[in-house]
């Protein structure tokens, strides 16, 4: 049998044709919060409610949500760019990210964004770790709608994370 050849450029445009809402990951550590922006993210069951969050394992929130056992997803508004480009960098070079940003603490002591579409709130059921990435499987314990509005889409951003 003749395994194919992968042709590089080829899965990396068609890799990133896969569509991706953008969210603002938020997690927690004892008493510390942090928040990434989440953009491979996905429902994963009807029942029990499941979402599927991946996340990168040499970063802090994945140490976070690995302790803790818990993550929140504020979904962004169409329009919030800029929100979702300062959740992109690092902690260690920025510092706190929540500090001109409005949150709240949810059940599970995630921050949540309070100018966003609303949330849910998980608890980790089950994870993947293959790859440099982590498949977080979060069960979905609370949920909120702060406002009606068009979720923000990685395509509208011109951004590419993936490939």
């Amino acid at each position: 049998m003749v395994l194919p050849v992968l042709d590089e450029q080829a899965k990396k445009v068609m890799l990133r044709k896969i569509p991706h809402g953008l969210y603002i990951c938020g997690v927690k550590d004892g008493d510390e919060v942090n928040g990434f922006t989440a953009s491979w993210v996905m429902q994963a069951s009807f029942v029990p409610p499941l979402i599927v969050n991946c996340v990168k394992n040499d970063s802090k929130s994945h140490a976070m949500i690995k302790s803790s056992g818990v993550f929140a997803l504020s979904f962004l508004e169409a329009g919030q760019k800029e929100m979702a480009q300062t959740f992109f960098k690092p902690q260690r070079r920025v510092g706190n990210k929540f500090e001109d940003v409005e949150f709240y603490t949810g059940e599970t002591g995630c921050p949540i964004i309070s100018d966003s579409l609303g949330y849910v709130e998980c608890r980790v059921v089950g994870a993947v770790e293959h790859g440099d990435h982590t498949v977080f499987v979060g069960e979905v314990i609370a949920s909120g709608i702060h406002r009606e509005g068009d979720p923000l889409l990685l395509e509208s951003t011109g951004w590419q994370y993936g490939g």
